[in-house]
């Protein structure tokens, strides 16, 4: 199981609690969080199901290299955090 956090600047647009879910890539991961929470989904991927521009995921400290596949791989125990960049001046 990993552990999947969405930090709460994204929580103001939508409710993403916390969550432990099986999977053993990125993909994996997130199809299994959205499943519950499908309005989450739009609000992290495209309508391709890539990461959108303004969102980061990292697994255990390192960012995911393959933003539109999803491919990078989750170990055991692993957590997951999702991020949107905030920019401005």
């Amino acid at each position: 199981m990993a552990r999947v956090v969405f930090t709460q600047n994204i929580q103001r647009h939508v409710a993403c609690p916390a969550s432990e879910v099986a999977g053993s890539s990125v993909r994996a991961v997130l199809d299994a969080v959205f499943e519950a929470n499908p309005r989450a989904r739009g609000y992290v991927l495209d309508d391709r199901g890539a990461l959108r521009k303004h969102m980061s995921v990292f697994v255990d400290g390192d960012r995911i290299a393959d933003r539109v596949g999803l491919s990078d791989p989750v170990p055991e125990g692993a957590e997951v955090y999702v991020f949107q960049a905030l920019s401005g001046g």
